[in-house]
């Protein structure tokens, strides 16, 4: 309907034809567009992956691997709730490969035990979400902080899956995490030493020192027996990543990735490249000279201005000690008195030992969504000159994140 409002022309819209932006804030990804459901001791979780190209092969068998590295169970340093992790692929596969269409993912609950915390179901454990989903909605589901826990992270690994296939194949990009740091241990490397990855995959700990592992199994059994835990980080770093990918203002590469890798449960800092180390560095130290073999040092994290460097992407994560833990803690119940809380059930003494592959899933989310708007906005920009090589096998800003 139009008309005219003080000689302006008025233009009035049906009310279905105005968009509003969803505020659910359960999906992440602008093309490649990943809707996460589903609560840690409710029947199943699962997964929706709309914008997915078509032709990918797939098949279940695929997610197992990076399923298993995620999985609580496989250890003894980490929560011993055993879930199968089968995946079933719903939709958008066809005769084993990739239709176009929403591809959706669900994983059944196994080994829930929701009577684990019939105890606390009115009260707020302190350093948890109860509290705060409680305030938000009015309602919350206490059996192991429903939506809140880190369950919810397994359907993102499981999305990842095919980004990371895709990734690898099209573009010959490679995503890979460590521990860096468990508490107070660092990884005991030579200055300039690259990460052995086989070594990474070869211990629970995903530690890049194989001479260290028994000093860390020695901290988790300590923790265990204190009934207490400790933080990690966790280092996460992309090869193989074109020059071009991100966005100049708002989809900076970077802010995405930071924002993703945010969205983990337990995360309370990130950092790209150098991070916080850049706040004591002189910009004539900072900055990355470029020669015409290559970038010098790699201090942005390949990353400038929102956009890739063709250097490798480089990132790290700060995980909190976690709050399950049974010693006593003072909170309040639902009806404001003050109670101590003694959280039961299973539980990770360090949640860092299972972040590694969690941390390499929302990388290779964000980047699988940013090569999509790559190339449907700039699939037309090709060969440009000069290409300067990343710098591969040159040291990033701290020894612990050189991939």
């Amino acid at each position: 309907m139009a008309g005219r409002a003080g000689g302006r022309r008025r233009v009035s819209l049906p009310f279905a034809a105005i968009r509003f932006p969803a505020v659910s804030s359960n999906t992440f990804g602008k093309l490649f567009a990943v809707t996460t459901f589903g609560e840690s001791h409710g029947p199943a979780i699962g997964c929706v992956i709309d914008g997915c190209p078509p032709g990918i092969a797939i098949a279940p068998e695929e997610f197992v691997h990076d399923l298993a590295r995620r999985a609580t169970g496989t250890s003894r340093y980490t929560s011993q709730r055993h879930e199968a992790d089968e995946v079933e692929i719903l939709s958008g596969v066809y005769q084993g490969r990739t239709t176009g269409t929403p591809v959706a993912l669900l994983i059944r609950n196994t080994d829930a035990r929701p009577k684990d915390y019939d105890e606390i179901a009115r009260t707020f454990r302190p350093g948890h979400a109860d509290y705060t989903y409680w305030q938000k909605y009015g309602i919350r589901d206490p059996r192991g902080g429903g939506r809140a826990s880190a369950r919810e992270t397994t359907m993102r690994v499981a999305a990842a899956v095919i980004a990371k296939k895709w990734l690898r194949d099209k573009h010959g990009v490679e995503v890979h995490g460590w521990l860096a740091q468990m508490g107070d241990v660092v990884p005991d490397l030579p200055d300039g030493a690259a990460v052995d990855f086989t070594v990474v995959e070869g211990n629970p700990f995903f530690w890049p020192v194989a001479a260290q592992v028994p000093a860390l199994e020695a901290r988790i059994n300590s923790l265990r027996k204190a009934g207490d835990s400790c933080g990690a980080r966790v280092n996460v770093v992309a090869t193989g990543v074109p020059p071009g990918w991100g966005e100049p203002v708002y989809g900076k590469l970077d802010a995405e990735l930071a924002t993703a890798l945010m969205s983990i449960n337990a995360v309370k800092g990130v950092e790209i490249g150098a991070g916080f180390a850049s706040i004591t560095q002189r910009g004539s130290e900072h900055r990355d000279p470029i020669r015409a073999d290559g970038f010098v040092s790699n201090h942005a994290g390949g990353i400038l201005g929102g956009i890739s460097s063709g250097q490798h992407v480089v990132a790290s994560i700060a995980l909190k000690p976690t709050s399950s833990i049974p010693t006593p803690g003072r909170s309040v119940n639902l009806d404001g008195e003050e109670v101590e809380v003694r959280t039961k059930g299973r539980h990770d003494p360090c949640v860092g030992i299972r972040a590694t592959p969690i941390a390499e899933a929302m990388m290779a989310l964000v980047l699988m969504d940013q090569a999509l708007r790559q190339r449907a906005q700039c699939g037309d920009v090709v060969d440009v000159r000069p290409r300067i090589p990343g710098a591969g096998d040159l040291a990033p800003a701290r020894a612990e994140e050189r991939p």
